[in-house]
């Protein structure tokens, strides 16, 4: 029974760690563009590969399952193709022995994602964004990308390119109250400079050209004008501040989420939000049983040696899964709705479907 119970965990291990790796690369393909954008604006390496470090966890979170259920659904699909499953039976090895030392490996593999989802994730994605807005202080020239706009408060700045702090070939837009165009700046060059103390980005346009609308509703004529020099000035330090004082609640730890939960009751306001973050971070974690409680039976039952059966069922049954969770996301504010229960739907759909087949073909 050991013999067996080692041969089932080495195939299932192998596989796991091979697609684990594989789908924590493609999604951190993202932030890894990220990292190279960071590093050509002139950011020491070190911090860019640490920020990569700060969204790994989150994503481990969500490949882990992933990885969990493509090893699942690869490795009994096999077995049962390969009339390796019949034979255990054969010689008296029920369903449930064989599967015994992989919802052992699935139940370590929860708890590893409930840490993740709710200590280690969130605390380190704040940190994530935190050491973000470091970056725009220390090195401004990071937030402008060529072609890409850039918008504060009332103003949207587009550059053609830039050489460490200096930019060319750029547009600036000037918006109304009312979300209308006011101003147009353009220059051929200009200079991004940054104030520490007053927490400012200074950006200098040389030999720019202003175009602007004058006169009343009904007689308005535009009206251009050179200056030599231009600055706009952007106040990353109020807004930096201010994030600091209210944290969003995907940045939360479950404690302090449950802290702040405490006390807006207190208060009297409505925790639907909060409770919804905390209930989908649960749910995400306790897909390694979901995923092989279902994948299990139904990898059985469709006996193929093809990878791409395999493949394709994980991924519809991980997009399933993940998706109706995170659909509680648009549920968010309507609390009559009751958003933080109904994300509990897919894990129970899914642990009872699949513990009722598992049975049932233990009885076989």
């Amino acid at each position: 029974m050991k013999i067996l119970n080692l041969y089932v965990i080495r195939n299932f291990m192998g596989t796991f760690l091979m697609a684990i790796g594989i789908l924590t690369f493609g999604m951190t393909g993202s932030h890894l563009m990220k990292v190279f954008e960071y590093i050509s604006s002139g950011v020491p390496i070190r911090n860019a590969f640490i920020f990569l470090l700060y969204v790994l966890p989150i994503v481990l979170a969500f490949t882990i399952p992933w990885a969990a259920l493509v090893s699942v659904m690869l490795v009994f699909g096999r077995l049962s193709a390969d009339n390796e499953i019949t034979a255990m039976r054969a010689c008296g090895v029920s369903i449930l022995q064989i599967v015994a030392p992989i919802i052992v490996i699935a139940f370590l593999l929860t708890c590893t994602c409930l840490y993740l989802q709710l200590q280690v994730g969130p605390h380190y994605l704040g940190e994530a964004r935190n050491l973000v807005k470091n970056v725009i202080v220390e090195q401004p020239t990071a937030i402008f990308e060529p072609g890409i706009p850039v918008r504060y408060s009332d103003l949207y700045i587009y550059i053609g390119s830039k050489d460490d702090n200096r930019i060319h070939d750029i547009q600036v837009y000037r918006m109304g109250k009312n979300g209308k165009w006011e101003q147009d700046v353009t220059a051929a060059s200009g200079i991004v400079e940054v104030d520490k103390e007053k927490q400012m980005l200074n950006v200098i346009l040389e030999n720019a050209t202003v175009a602007a609308y004058e006169g009343g509703r009904n007689s308005k004529t535009m009206r251009r004008t050179f200056s030599k020099e231009l600055t706009f000035q952007i106040d990353y330090g109020r807004g930096f501040n201010a994030a600091r004082v209210s944290r969003k609640d995907k940045y939360l730890t479950a404690m302090e989420l449950l802290a702040r939960m405490s006390l807006d009751k207190k208060r009297g306001e409505d925790t639907t939000q909060l409770e919804v973050e905390l209930n989908q971070r649960v749910a995400l974690a306790l897909a390694p049983i979901a995923f092989l409680l279902l994948g299990m039976p139904l990898a059985v039952r469709t006996s193929r040696r093809e990878t791409s059966i395999g493949l394709f069922l994980s991924v519809l049954l991980a997009g399933l899964y993940f998706g109706a969770v995170l659909v509680s996301d648009t549920l968010r504010e309507s609390p009559k709705l009751f958003p933080q229960y109904i994300v509990w739907i897919p894990p129970a759909l899914y642990q009872i479907f699949g513990a009722f087949y598992i049975f049932k073909i233990a009885k076989r």
